[in-house]
């Protein structure tokens, strides 16, 4: 049986970087970002998502 991974995003603004922790079951991962990479992730991570939305909506039959 395979027990299911919580998974968990938290944000925290550092001095002059934007600290990104992403909490994987026991493992976490931290990436601090300055503002112009927070803001390229943000491009970026809407860019995705709005395409994965009209993905959704295509039917293949």
């Amino acid at each position: 049986m395979i027990q299911g991974i919580e998974r968990k995003i938290e944000l925290e603004i550092e001095r002059n970087r934007i600290r990104v922790t992403i909490f994987h079951g026991e493992d976490e991962q931290v990436i601090k970002l300055n503002l112009e990479e927070a803001r390229e992730l943000t491009e970026e991570l809407e860019k995705v998502l709005e395409d994965y939305s009209q993905r959704k909506q295509i039917r293949i039959d």
